[in-house]
């Protein structure tokens, strides 16, 4: 079954994010703007509209948090290799975006002390080693 949604979460996301996707949805509302005469611009014509958008408004809600979740896990697993694999890079970032936003904070007043010049350090790992930035402002 989760393979089944997987699968339906993924072509409803390629879908709705195409041309295509907006033409249709823009037909519906053609399509509804039509018939509005033919209902003499009723309350019920206007809730038909009222209720669609509102279904539809709420899936895609779940569908966009999807395809945003599973972009940023991506991009986090990019940057982590990076990281990794870069000589002198900071271990301590890996995985940065599982810290707390205090830490995060930290991390990011460390960034502002290093120095803007390209000789100088320009990570915290070798800031740290190199006492640019003093280790008792190191919070890891």
């Amino acid at each position: 079954m989760n393979k089944f949604l997987e699968h339906l979460s993924q072509r409803a996301t390629r879908f709705t994010a195409s041309a295509f996707g907006f033409g249709f949805a823009l037909a519906i509302v053609v399509f509804w703007l039509i018939l509005g005469p033919v209902f003499h611009f009723s309350e019920e014509w206007q809730l038909v509209i009222n209720t669609l958008t509102t279904i539809i408004t709420f899936l895609m809600v779940f569908l966009i948090q999807r395809a945003q979740n599973k972009d940023v896990l991506a991009l986090h697993l990019k940057l982590n290799e990076l990281i990794a694999s870069q000589q002198g890079a900071s271990n301590r970032l890996l995985n940065v975006e599982e810290r707390t936003e205090k830490e995060l904070e930290a991390f990011k007043e460390l960034h502002e002390q290093l120095p803007k010049d390209s000789v100088a350090a320009h990570s915290i790992e070798h800031a740290v080693k190199s006492e640019t930035i003093l280790p008792s402002q190191n919070k890891d």
